[in-house]
């Protein structure tokens, strides 16, 4: 049975539901086609075989939020999965996990669709408020963590191919407290 999920937000007095969700080797799934229509119009997942396909910053947020219940199929059992056992998977996948959550966090808590990156250290594809579905992002975010080195020619490399897109390249440093830091990286000249 789903447990209804209280909100402050004036507009949505009643009570919402929680959403169920399976947590997958390497992504986090949900069939069911009211929740997918729900999540996929505010610009959560990828719909996949009649299923909705939520990355893991996707599913740390939403789990954060109470919007999701995550659940592990077991042999015989769905065991519930906390927002740290999902943090802990995921960082068995990407080391940086904590960091990219971080960064997605603060960018949806910013009222942005913040959607997976590609390729050349972009982690995330960001469109602008109400863009979602309408345009394509506008920019592209690089995740810096405050005190790792990253080189000149993986910047200028990664400004190069975010020019080539057409996009804004987005510098997301995030410091030793956990506070993200955006600049804007237009041009790099080196004199």
């Amino acid at each position: 049975m789903e447990k209804p999920r209280q909100t402050t937000d004036a507009s949505h007095s009643a009570e919402l539901r929680v959403i169920n969700a399976l947590l997958k080797e390497k992504d986090v799934v949900m069939s069911s086609p009211e929740d997918i229509e729900e999540l996929a119009s505010r610009g959560y997942g990828t719909s996949e075989d009649k299923n909705l396909v939520l990355t893991f910053c996707e599913a740390l947020f939403l789990l954060s939020k109470g919007i999701i219940e995550l659940k592990a199929q077991t042999r015989k059992t769905q065991k519930k999965i906390s927002f740290q056992q999902l943090l802990s998977h995921y960082q068995t996948l990407d080391e940086n996990a904590w960091a990219k959550y971080l960064i997605y966090r603060d960018l949806r808590s910013r009222g942005y669709v913040a959607r997976e990156g590609f390729g050349l250290g972009i982690d995330f594809r960001v469109y602008e408020r109400g863009e979602y579905g309408i345009a394509t992002a506008k920019y592209l975010v690089f995740g810096i963590q405050e005190g790792q080195p990253v080189t000149l020619d993986e910047l200028s490399r990664t400004l190069r191919y975010v020019h080539r897109q057409k996009k804004n390249l987005i510098l997301a440093v995030l410091n030793r407290r956990g506070e993200v830091v955006y600049y804007s990286l237009s041009k790099l000249t080196l004199k």
